[in-house]
């Protein structure tokens, strides 16, 4: 069965690469992803799955971190614009973007779920002599997005399992659910897909990423550990402008207070129970250079490796931005937009994902488990497969990187896409064969 997948694999390797660079040459951000979505769902579709978008998949209520109606609308009409199907555009309403295809056997069999995420970043990408994309013409073509962290893989990786299913069903029993998640980059979509129910059957849940920690190409981690909880914060500060000169004791300087509250939050002490993270990516402000600022704005986030340090981490955000904007007399507005948790991968589905990865001929090397040392909200499916009685385990597929993760410079060896295919195919004729 393994040569049989592997060649059906082999074929489909040049589909799979121009699937990869079409993605990554319209990249679309968290709730926002029509022309991904269409895309999915017209491939899903011709490959003969069971086709689900908008409120089937997706508790609107639930989202996190949604942009504005005018930052919606025109994604819309610049998917449209990029060819994207009207048709399924239209069931996604407001942003209520993502797919799931589903492949019914018609035999008696278990639930496998293959997860993979699909939003791009907000990140203008390179333009230098050695950056692939940009010799050879599938940079992005929307100035301040990138694909900057493989999801464009994962998509083509996907669809690759599409193809693989449809080749192979009357080799295949039960039930086979791929799911292609929205707004991973910020940790704001997997919660509304598991409160649409889409987990709720599932038995052997595996999702997984390109890189990351594992950098020699065709490396395969079975499990990861470390997974950080984090929570990200909008904050929005109003103070009172003022003449700079004639009379600077009449304003209320919220860019200063917005300097202040980020020196702090680095200042945040430690936690003795595990290590965390705070970052602020984002600040903005100010109105002219003889006007005390009236506007704030920052965009951060706070990490931690259990949730109890990430909710330490929370509480002590909150204490100093309340105790700063009644220093300078200016009001605060903070808003939670994206938020993750920690999960275990199952030690059970590790150790077969061991077993199946160590017998596909182009693994140069096998881990069982290593550190994953970032955030995932693929954790709320993994606690809800687990909490169903099912298992679940998140793989690391090495690639070698042009540079790092969430860097413009940012590319995979596109070998990596059919490998990871040929990885989750033989574990699916081994689960549901």
């Amino acid at each position: 069965m393994e040569e049989l997948i592997s060649e059906l694999v082999d074929n489909m390797k040049g589909i799979l690469i121009n699937i990869r660079r079409d993605i990554h040459s319209f990249p679309e951000i968290g709730w926002t992803e029509f022309r991904t979505s269409s895309l999915i769902a017209d491939f899903l579709s011709e490959m003969g799955f069971e086709v689900k978008v908008g409120r089937e998949i997706i508790v609107p209520e639930s989202r996190m971190g949604v942009p504005d109606e005018k930052t919606i609308q025109e994604a819309k009409e610049r998917a449209l614009s990029f060819g994207a199907n009207s048709y399924w555009i239209e069931k996604m309403e407001d942003g209520l973007t993502g797919v799931v295809g589903i492949w019914d056997t018609g035999r008696i069999g278990p639930t496998l779920a293959f997860r993979y995420d699909i939003d791009a970043l907000e990140i203008s990408e390179d333009r230098g002599s050695n950056h692939i994309p940009w010799n050879q013409n599938f940079r992005s073509k929307v100035e301040g997005y990138m694909h900057a962290c493989g999801h464009d893989g994962h998509i083509a990786i996907g669809l690759g399992m599409a193809q693989l299913i449809s080749k192979m069903n009357e080799k295949l029993s039960g039930k086979i659910k791929l799911i292609f998640q929205p707004a991973e980059e910020g940790a704001r979509g997997a919660g509304a897909m598991v409160d649409a129910g889409v987990l709720e059957d599932v038995n052997y849940f595996f999702s997984g990423h390109i890189g990351v920690t594992a950098t020699k190409q065709n490396q395969l981690v079975c499990s990861v550990t470390d997974f950080f909880a984090s929570t990200k914060f909008d904050l929005e500060l109003e103070g009172v402008q003022a003449h700079a000169a004639l009379a600077p004791h009449e304003g209320r300087n919220a860019l200063l207070a917005a300097s202040t509250i980020t020196l702090q939050l680095y200042a945040i002490s430690r936690h003795g129970l595990g290590d965390s993270r705070i970052n602020v990516g984002v600040i903005q402000g100010g109105e002219g250079r003889n006007i005390i600022p009236a506007h704030a704005k920052l965009k951060f986030e706070t990490r931690g490796t259990t949730n109890e340090v990430d909710q330490y981490m929370k509480n002590e955000t909150l204490r100093i931005i309340q105790s700063v904007a009644q220093l300078y007399g200016i009001k605060e507005h903070t808003e939670v937009v994206g938020r993750s948790i920690i999960a275990d991968c199952d030690s059970d589905l590790a150790n077969l994902v061991y077993g199946i990865g160590s017998k596909v001929k182009q693994t140069s090397e096998i881990v069982l488990s290593q550190p994953f040392l970032a955030s995932e909200d693929v954790t709320y499916m993994m606690k809800e497969v687990q909490k169903n009685g099912g298992m679940a385990t998140y793989i690391l597929f090495g690639t070698e990187l042009a540079a790092g993760h969430h860097n413009c410079a940012f590319d995979f060896n596109e070998k990596s896409i059919a490998y990871a295919v040929e990885v989750y195919g033989n574990l699916l004729v081994h689960l549901a064969g």
